[in-house]
């Protein structure tokens, strides 16, 4: 996914061709980030727009002290989250406590289609949704999603907690998946 230095030399610059040739490498991957933090798919198209203005508004910040790769994702995760920041507040989130598990079981996918999970991701509750891919596909951890979306650790963990539940149910309902347990 590397991109040629002289093309991000040309984003520094300002020249047009590099900043398409920028768009054309990253935007279908980032496209797919954004697709699990929106609603739709204009949804996550108007926050790949907007994210790849603010790169090219400040590629000139980027210090190189980490791959080109992470700094564009970084700007995607957090325009997709200011854009979804107010609506997680329309949502009730519940403490740790509240929460209780249908189940111990972990289960593991077997062929099923990134599509059809990724569906079913998208269709949960905004707060269980954005922090289920914050801490299942990105990798943050609870205390710095806790932080990004100036929300309690225990919330954090306690919508990761549903979202998994809500899965399940779902991947149980679903008679055409195959599923093990672990």
């Amino acid at each position: 996914m590397s991109i040629d230095k002289k093309i991000i030399k040309g984003c520094i610059k300002g020249e047009k061709d590099a900043q398409r040739q920028f768009f054309e490498h990253f935007a279908p991957i980032m496209l797919g980030i954004s697709r699990r933090y929106a609603k739709s798919t204009t949804e996550a198209e108007d926050v790949v727009q907007e994210s790849f203005i603010k790169i090219f508004k400040s590629i000139s910040t980027f210090k190189g002290d980490s791959l080109i790769e992470f700094w564009v994702k970084r700007i995607v995760i957090n325009t997709a989250l200011n854009s979804q920041r107010g609506k997680l507040y329309l949502f009730p989130m519940v403490d740790i406590n509240d929460v209780s598990l249908v189940s111990d079981q972990n289960f593991t996918l077997q062929n099923q289609e990134l599509d059809d999970l990724y569906k079913m991701i998208s269709e949960l509750p905004e707060g269980c949704r954005v922090i289920f891919n914050l801490f299942a596909i990105e990798g943050y951890s609870h205390k710095e999603i806790a932080e990004m979306l100036t929300i309690s650790e225990g919330t954090s963990k306690s919508q990761y907690a549903r979202a998994k539940q809500l899965l399940q149910k779902k991947l149980l309902s679903d008679k055409s998946i195959n599923y093990g347990t672990v």
